[in-house]
């Protein structure tokens, strides 16, 4: 059994729970005001694989950590504790609630570069922020299902990506490992992965969209 840390506990952060719990993990859940606001959520999870501590808790026990923060709560992720750690940046910059970064304005940085530049002692791999919560939720399957969804990945490690699959695979998901960090542009807002082969988010079900139709949506990229 794996211990998930879930630093930011919104929508992805508590599906990814929600998910990982069912697989038989153990989800540690954290946000910024402190595990007594996170009462009704792990109650909502309705197990005991599920509960509130802090982010410091959740980075130091974790066997992996979901980032499903804001882009401008990065610089207060406590990078001392998240040291070693496997990192799975669910982020997304939006600059109305973020503030103007240059970095990623001028593109010379991808989200995720500038997360592993805050957290240089991390290995961070770029998931799960290119669905919409509960298609994530939804579109789960066992392996071998006919209709299995793929989730796109990106990474500098090897061995991280291939714990990352590991995780998809327990949750109900293929993974599309398509490159390094500096690649991760390609699932970004607006880009051909980004929501649109899981279907319209009118429909909570979902589409199922397997590895062929997300390699040609990464690859169909452009910036």
């Amino acid at each position: 059994m794996a211990i998930i840390g879930l630093i930011g506990s919104g929508r992805i952060g508590s599906t990814v729970a929600r998910l990982a719990i069912h697989g038989a993990d153990e989800a540690l859940l954290s946000n910024s005001r402190g595990p007594e606001t996170l009462r009704d959520v792990v109650a909502s999870l309705g197990s005991r694989a599920a509960r509130a501590v802090t982010s410091e808790e959740a980075a130091m026990l974790g066997d992996l950590v979901v980032v499903a923060v804001p882009v401008k709560a990065y610089p207060l992720l406590p990078a001392a504790a998240l040291a070693g750690k496997l990192v799975l940046d669910a982020g997304n910059y939006h600059p109305p609630l973020d503030g103007q970064l240059p970095e990623l304005d001028d593109k010379s940085l991808t989200s995720s570069e500038y997360l592993r530049r805050l957290l240089p002692d991390a290995e961070v791999v770029k998931v799960f922020n290119n669905i919409f919560f509960k298609h994530l939720l939804n579109l789960s399957r066992p392996p071998g299902a006919v209709d299995r969804s793929t989730l796109p990945i990106a990474g500098d490690s090897a061995a991280g990506k291939r714990a990352v699959t590991g995780f998809l695979e327990s949750i109900g998901y293929d993974a599309l490992d398509y490159g390094p960090l500096a690649e991760s542009w390609r699932q970004e807002p607006g880009q051909p992965v980004y929501g649109t082969p899981y279907g319209s988010v009118d429909d909570e079900r979902g589409t199922p969209a397997g590895s062929g139709v997300i390699r040609a949506a990464v690859a169909a990229a452009a910036r």
